[in-house]
């Protein structure tokens, strides 16, 4: 597989990097393009999901933004060591009923030697609210 940089070890602005590039692909909501980040064995923990692989992965987003529509995510930097990077995360969607979410949370993040997420584990919570208490709205893609 081609080298996929930043490479680990990460420094504070190759992490800021990795996580500015994971917030465009995720904003995206191509789950294809997604999951090319990952290593071909990816291991996730999302919520209560637990994933093995680009075709779990793929299946899993596929089914994520066709539930959480109008989809737009933040990340930011939270921590970052050798090649792993923490990320604290916001996002707002709405359900085929109209009600708006916020989502929030942590991930923690392994990559390999070539630049690719071997392990992602999330911890996402869910708050409603209101159309008008979103913060995300800028056009899409």
């Amino acid at each position: 597989m081609n080298p996929r940089p930043p490479l680990p070890p990460f420094t504070e602005e190759s992490a800021i990097k990795k996580v500015q590039a994971a917030e465009d692909a995720w904003n995206s909501r191509d789950p294809e393009r997604v999951s090319l980040a990952y290593t071909e064995d990816t291991e996730w923990r999302n919520r209560s999901d637990f994933l093995n692989g680009r075709p779990a992965v793929v299946e899993f987003l596929t089914k994520k933004w066709q539930r959480e529509q109008d989809y737009r995510l933040k990340k930011t930097l939270w921590a970052f060591t050798g090649n792993r990077i923490a990320v604290r995360f916001e996002y707002e969607w709405h359900d085929a009923d109209g009600q708006w979410w916020r989502s929030h949370g942590n991930e923690n993040w392994e990559f390999d030697e070539n630049g690719y997420m071997a392990r992602r584990y999330a911890s996402i919570n869910d708050q409603p609210i209101t159309e008008a208490e979103r913060k995300f709205r800028w056009e899409r893609e």
